[in-house]
């Protein structure tokens, strides 16, 4: 299992990823318990001291300059909580909702949001023994944090509404119990840095990022093989060429194209006495297609990386001075802008990728047979399967666009502009799954046109390719059902099994 450590290094892609995979125990440094405490500390000093500070002792949004009296402040926290839980739709996967638990605790671990031990540790707790709240998707339009998404996540804290554990969806109060856990009775401030924050958002985006990286990844290993399949020439792929231009990408794709064809048979029997001039732009412009979006992926990650260990609280505690500052943190326009470039990269991947399967089809573009099945005209071959992947990459691009540049105020306009970073991240992994599928037909009609210019060989990167192809499905030597084929190779695309053919290209490599 899993083992975080939270409170040393910030956490890293690679950990985010494995906390979305799977089941993980998370700890805290003693310097970041420390940090807690302090920031706890400084909560109660405010108390102590009469003061009034937002979010401690007073009302929240519009109602901020309503000041609450000592004995509501519990009631204060539970009514901001429940009143908030109003999410709707499907509730949010188990995996995604145990990146999101860790991603809350790794903000609230640096102090600066004034929750007690006590609390954190229930959270944690939750976390190690998979006590998984039910968070419905949809509601949150991703500033004041992810308000609705997060107060379900602590209803569950609180003993209210039910969560999943071992295998069963559960009453709150039970799940805790069963996990060893009481609920919490929540302190000062305590309800508003557990509802304040970008998680949920951030969550849905990092998984939208990683199921990204597996199409990527295949794309790459597709589009090579492609190549090959096509007789196409390598010479595109001539690292003087990107080398005039510069884009780090572009540089980087092309020299993984490179080692992928390398020592391929197919590529050496036209090397010299190729007919063709010039490839079409899906074969010949690949490293600088594929180049620009592994840019883009690159700067994503980047953005995400930061967000996961951000503090995106509000108002946020200062354990060095005992200042509590309002700001806007909570806002999600960096992971906003993160999730539409994601959108975008999965819509030019499968954009090319359709592409180069529509030239493996057509006989007009190669000496492949037509459809890549012999006795074309009895046979149908890939004809509908091209067209599968056109419906889909269509369908991509119809929500595609830009969720950043919308906004509706909210909160009796106190919340005037807002991210809409959360559905704008919850669609990736659907948008990843359709462009897996474009890649996973590809992958197939790329193997058949190896099989054609057989005995000749590929490289032997290439050949394990094919290999994998051939696991998911057998030559096409006549019209079959086809649907289990493209079915078992998109899930070779989305299990990340042609992950290793894109070398160290990839954000979390």
């Amino acid at each position: 299992m899993t083992k975080i450590l939270i409170g040393q290094d910030p956490l890293t892609l690679n950990q985010l990823r494995q906390v979305l995979n799977g089941p993980c125990q998370v700890e805290l440094t003693p310097a970041a318990w420390a940090n807690v405490e302090k920031g706890a500390a400084v909560v109660a000093a405010i108390l102590a001291e009469g003061r009034t500070v937002y979010g401690i002792n007073t009302g929240f949004g519009l109602l901020a300059n309503t000041s609450i009296a000592s004995e509501d402040l519990e009631t204060l926290q539970k009514n901001l909580v429940l009143s908030h839980a109003c999410g709707v739709g499907e509730p949010l996967s188990e995996n995604i909702t145990r990146l999101l638990m860790v991603l809350k605790i790794a903000s609230l671990s640096k102090g600066a949001s004034g929750v007690r031990r006590h609390t954190l540790e229930t959270l944690i707790g939750m976390v190690n023994a998979e006590v998984l709240p039910l968070i419905p998707a949809k509601g949150s339009v991703g500033a004041s944090g992810d308000l609705a998404p997060l107060a379900h996540m602590s209803c569950v804290l609180i003993g209210v509404s039910e969560a999943r554990y071992q295998g069963q969806t559960l009453d709150a109060v039970t799940a805790l119990a069963k996990a060893g856990l009481k609920p919490v009775v929540l302190g000062p401030k305590e309800g508003l840095a557990l509802l304040n924050g970008t998680q949920c958002s951030t969550a849905l985006a990092l998984a939208g990022l990683f199921a990204t990286e597996d199409v990527f990844a295949a794309a790459v290993a597709a589009g090579a093989l492609s190549v090959d399949a096509l007789l196409g020439s390598d010479a595109p792929f001539d690292p003087r060429i990107h080398a005039l231009r510069g884009q780090p990408g572009q540089i980087d794709v092309a020299r993984r194209l490179r080692e992928l064809l390398a020592d391929s048979a197919i590529r050496d029997s036209h090397r010299h006495d190729c007919a063709k001039v010039q490839d079409p732009y899906s074969l010949r412009c690949q490293p600088q297609v594929m180049g620009a979006t592994l840019d883009v992926l690159r700067n994503a990650a980047a953005m995400l990386e930061r967000e996961a260990n951000a503090v995106t609280d509000n108002p946020l505690v200062f354990i060095e001075d005992g200042d509590v500052i309002s700001g806007g943190n909570f806002h999600a326009e960096p992971v906003a802008y993160a999730a539409d470039m994601i959108a975008m990269t999965l819509c030019e991947i499968g954009n090319i990728s359709e592409r180069r399967t529509s030239i493996l089809v057509d006989p007009k573009m190669t000496d492949l047979p037509a459809f890549l099945v012999k006795d074309s005209g009895v046979n149908s071959g890939f004809m509908i399967a091209q067209v599968t992947a056109a419906a889909l990459v269509a369908e991509n691009r119809m929500v595609a666009h830009p969720c950043v540049i919308d906004t509706v105020p909210t909160s009796a306009n106190q919340e005037d502009h807002v991210s809409m970073a959360t559905h704008g991240a919850r669609r990736l992994l659907d948008m990843a799954a359709n462009t897996a599928t474009v890649v996973g037909i590809e992958l197939l009609a790329a193997a058949q046109g190896i099989d054609f210019r057989r005995p000749l060989t590929s490289s032997p990167e290439l050949e394990q390719t094919y290999a994998i192809v051939r696991e998911a499905a057998g030559p096409y030597s006549s019209d079959r059902y086809f649907a289990p084929d493209i079915a078992r190779a998109t899930e070779g695309v989305r299990a990340g099994r042609y992950r290793a053919f894109a070398g160290d290209l990839l954000p979390s490599a």
